[in-house]
């Protein structure tokens, strides 16, 4: 059974930094592009980063420059460094494994940045 597993969500506020993991069970999460979304009520999925399975990554515009996305593939894990953090990045976090004929998604961690 696959599994992603987000964590390290909380309440910060303004200007702090939270780390968000993401541990895979079930597959080796190296044979996979991983991508951070977030979401928040009433609003559509955004696109926050992605790490391809060799390496390069890229940004949602709003996040870049203050978001870093890296994997450990020996720990089947990615992970997102969130500086700067502003009240707007406040969102459900969730991860997503794909690959060309598998798409797999986590239960998500929940973001609050708030004075």
């Amino acid at each position: 059974q696959v599994q992603l597993v987000e964590s390290g969500g909380g309440l910060v506020q303004p200007g702090e930094s939270l780390r968000l993991s993401c541990v895979a069970s079930g597959i080796i999460f190296s044979n996979y592009d991983v991508t951070w979304y977030r979401q928040t009520p009433g609003n559509q999925r955004e696109w926050v980063a992605t790490i391809t399975r060799s390496g390069p990554t890229g940004y949602g515009d709003s996040v870049k420059g203050r978001f870093t996305i890296s994997r450990d593939n020996a720990k089947n894990a990615v992970y997102l460094q969130m500086n700067s953090l502003k009240p707007e990045d406040t969102a459900a976090y969730f991860c997503s494994a794909s690959s060309v004929s598998r798409n797999y998604w986590g239960q998500g961690t929940q973001v609050t940045v708030s004075p």
